[in-house]
């Protein structure tokens, strides 16, 4: 009997949506970080260039958008960490961001 290779789901993420177990996956594959040869850039559908790097699963293929904020959660993640502790910590960053657009509104 042949195995079917089924292709792999491709899921762009942003910063705003990173999961746990995506960030742990960054970590593990880039644990000093990445460099511009991980760099993987295209333009969207708005005609927009987007820069990822590449996590994969045994079913997916996740580009996660680089920005300043994927850094700082790469450098501050702790893996022994419970996930609703990680949770608060990017509704922490959310809130943050609220706050932000909320002084530079006035």
């Amino acid at each position: 009997m042949k195995k079917t290779n089924s292709p792999l789901r491709r899921v762009i993420v942003d910063y705003k949506k990173l999961t746990h177990d995506i960030l742990d996956l960054l970590v593990t594959k880039y644990p000093d970080g990445y460099d511009e040869d991980n760099i993987i850039t295209f333009k969207n559908a708005q005609n927009e260039v987007v820069e990822c790097v590449e996590v994969r699963t045994n079913d997916t293929v996740y580009l996660v958008k680089i920005s300043k904020r994927l850094v700082a959660a790469m450098e501050d993640f702790d893996p022994d960490e419970d996930q609703d502790d990680d949770d608060n910590e990017f509704d922490n960053h959310k809130e943050e961001e609220n706050l932000e657009m909320d002084d530079s509104e006035e």
